[in-house]
């Protein structure tokens, strides 16, 4: 990767939708050669894919929050995959620390969210959870 494909996915995580056009004049470069870079990153597993970002009005009328998950010694795995399953829980990190893994999980009402910490709290190989309920993004990019 170079300057030019860092510049490409910076506007790209701005504006996935942005034109090819549009993008060639961001990066000073020919509509081609901004497609052949981005053919290039998805072939390589850069790019891996596309998303929606709500606006803060949509997204602000869900409840998040962080779910810290302590899990048992050879039990990440199990674990890792049960959490997969659960539809709410948007995303999972690994993380270094008292914890082993974050995840990130988005309901509807606030009782629908105690429902699914409790449900990860229960799955096997979680040794304990500590949750925090995300009250407001200050940014995002």
């Amino acid at each position: 990767m170079d300057v030019i494909d860092e510049k490409l996915l910076s506007a790209l995580r701005e504006n996935a939708r942005a034109s090819t056009a549009q993008l060639a004049r961001l990066v000073g470069r020919s509509r081609t050669s901004v497609q052949s870079r981005i053919e290039r990153l998805e072939r390589q597993g850069v790019i891996v894919g596309y998303s929606v970002r709500l606006a803060p009005e949509h997204r602000e009328a869900a409840v998040r929050a962080h779910v810290m998950i302590k899990v048992g010694p050879k039990e990440a795995r199990g674990v890792i995959s049960a959490l997969r399953a659960i539809d709410h829980v948007r995303v999972l990190h690994s993380v270094s620390g008292d914890v082993d893994l974050i995840a990130v999980a988005m309901t509807s009402t606030v009782a629908e969210m105690d429902q699914v910490i409790d449900r990860i709290g229960a799955l096997d190989g979680v040794e304990r959870t500590t949750s925090s309920i995300i009250l407001s993004t200050k940014f995002e990019r």
